[in-house]
């Protein structure tokens, strides 16, 4: 599977890793899936209720607000995104095992490289116990 994003929104989301630094940041991806594509067409910056910098859970009432903006919107919700403040850009054993949408897109965005962000793509899908992750072809659009 391809995934787009802009590079506005790559730029919206890494300036809102950093600022929320040494705690994980994370959001909502959604826009449209077409022809084996994803094309993120929105970005939902959103707080993470645990405040660390090893786990995140989305704040429940952001949560909701942001899938009635999708809808309003006529978007797709197309997965999640968060930071790795420390650490690469790969799920950790915890992302696998949090992760209960196998239709989801997950990005993880590491910071762990000061100055060189580096934002990858995963599916994860499988048996609790045993849950693999896939890497997805991420592309970064330039804005027109």
């Amino acid at each position: 599977m391809q995934i787009t994003i802009k590079r506005s929104d790559f730029e919206k989301m890494y300036e809102y890793a950093l600022s929320k630094r040494p705690e994980e940041a994370c959001g909502l991806i959604a826009g449209r899936e077409e022809e084996g594509a994803r094309h993120i067409e929105k970005v939902y910056l959103l707080t993470n209720i645990d405040h660390t910098n090893e786990h995140f859970s989305i704040d429940p009432r952001e949560h909701l607000a942001s899938v009635k903006d999708m809808r309003a919107n006529g978007l797709q919700p197309l997965g999640n995104w968060h930071s790795h403040p420390e650490t690469p850009s790969r799920p950790s054993e915890e992302d696998k095992r949090l992760a209960n949408d196998s239709k989801a897109s997950y990005l993880i965005l590491s910071l762990a490289e000061e100055g060189t962000p580096v934002l990858n793509s995963f599916h994860v899908e499988g048996p609790e116990d045993g849950r693999v992750s896939e890497k997805e072809d991420l592309v970064i659009l330039e804005d027109v």
